[in-house]
C-alpha cells in the first residue's frame, strides 16, 4: 500500500466516526439478529427485564389493577393474609393491600433506583475515566487520587449518615445519595478501559495524521469504551436494586407505605407463620429480576470481548 493509499484509508476511517451502538458492542451483526443469538436462558432473562420494565412503566395503565396501598380491611371489604383469588391474584399481605400490585409499583422504586445511580456512573465516572486513561499525567494521577479517597468511606454507612442527616427517605433524596457514592467505581473502571483502547492502532493512526487529542477522545476513545462501561452498568443495576432492597428491608429505604420489595418481605416476616408468600412472592421477583440483570451482563461483556479481540 502506498503512502497516499495509506493516509486515505485512515482519512475515512476517521471521518466515518463512531460506529453504531450495536456495531460496536457486537461486531458482524444486525440488530435484528442480536436476539437470536443469544441463549435461550438468555432470551428468558432478557423478556423478564422487558416485562419488568414494562410493568413499572405502566403501572397507572394496567386495567384493573388494584391501589398499592389501599388497605381493605379498614373498611370491612378486605381480608388480610388471603391467598390468590379472582381480585387479589396472588393474595394479599397482613393488612390486605394487593400483593400483586406492591410488586409492579415496587419495581418501579428499584428500577428508578438502579437506573439513576447508573445513569450518573456511566455519564460522569465514564467520562472522567475515559478523560484520566487517554491523557494520563498529571490529570490522571489527580483524578485517581481523588477516586482512591472517595472509595476509602464505606458507602453502607455513608448512606445511612446523610439520610438521618436529612431526615427525610424519599426516593428522589435517595437517587441523589446514590449518585454522589456511585461515580468513583465507574472512574476506574472506565480508565483502565481506556487505557486498553489508546493503544489501539486506530488511535495510533489518529495521532499520526494530526488528529486533535479533544477529537480523538470523542470520536474512538468514548464510543469504544461505552459498551464494556454498558456491560458493567447492568452488573451495578443488580447490586443497587438488592441496596435498595436491602435498605428498605432495614427501615431505610423509602418511606411507607411506598410499595418496595425489600420492604414488602420485612413486613411479610411477621407473619410467616400464617401466610408465607407475601414474602416468597416479591422474594422470587428479587431474585429473578437480578439474576436476569448478571446473565444479560454476561452476555454483554462476552460481546465486547469478542469486538475487543477484532479490533
Amino acid at each position: 500500500m502506498s503512502k497516499s493509499s495509506g493516509g486515505t484509508w485512515v482519512s475515512t476511517m476517521l471521518r466515518r466516526g463512531p460506529r453504531p451502538a450495536s456495531e460496536q458492542m457486537f461486531p458482524g451483526s444486525s440488530g435484528k439478529s442480536l436476539f437470536g443469538k443469544m441463549s435461550w436462558l438468555t432470551k428468558f432473562c432478557t423478556m423478564w427485564l422487558i416485562l419488568v420494565v414494562l410493568a413499572a412503566a405502566l403501572a397507572d395503565l394496567i386495567p384493573g389493577l388494584p391501589d398499592p396501598d389501599y388497605q381493605g380491611f379498614v373498611f370491612g371489604d378486605g381480608k388480610t393474609n388471603e391467598g390468590p383469588t379472582a381480585s387479589h391474584w396472588l393474595g394479599t399481605d397482613n393488612v390486605s393491600r394487593d400483593i400483586l400490585a406492591r410488586l409492579i409499583y415496587g419495581a418501579r422504586v428499584s428500577l428508578i433506583f438502579a437506573v439513576a445511580g447508573v445513569t450518573v456512573g456511566i455519564i460522569v465516572g465514564g467520562t472522567l475515566g475515559s478523560i484520566a486513561g487517554y491523557f494520563r499525567g498529571f490529570l490522571e494521577t489527580f483524578l485517581m487520587a481523588v477516586v482512591d479517597f472517595w472509595l476509602s468511606f464505606p458507602a453502607l454507612v455513608f448512606f445511612i449518615f446523610v439520610t438521618t442527616m436529612l431526615s427525610q427517605r424519599g426516593l428522589f433524596t435517595l437517587c441523589l445519595i446514590i449518585g454522589v457514592i456511585i461515580w468513583a467505581p465507574y472512574t476506574r473502571f472506565a480508565r483502565a478501559t481506556a487505557l486498553s483502547v489508546s493503544g489501539q492502532d486506530f488511535v495510533t493512526a489518529a495521532r499520526a495524521i494530526g488528529t486533535s487529542r479533544r477529537r480523538i477522545l470523542f470520536r474512538e476513545i468514548f464510543p469504544n469504551v461505552f459498551p464494556s462501561l454498558l456491560a458493567y452498568g447492568l452488573v451495578s443495576m443488580a447490586v443497587l436494586i438488592i441496596l435498595e432492597s436491602t435498605l428498605s428491608f432495614l427501615g431505610l429505604g423509602v418511606e411507607i407505605p411506598t410499595a418496595s420489595w425489600g420492604g414488602m418481605i420485612s413486613q411479610a416476616r411477621q407473619d410467616l407463620l400464617i401466610n408465607v408468600w407475601p414474602a416468597v412472592f416479591p422474594a422470587a421477583v428479587l431474585f429473578m429480576t437480578v439474576y436476569s440483570f448478571n446473565n444479560l451482563s454476561d452476555w454483554l461483556r462476552q460481546q465486547a470481548s469478542a469486538r475487543s479481540a477484532a479490533i
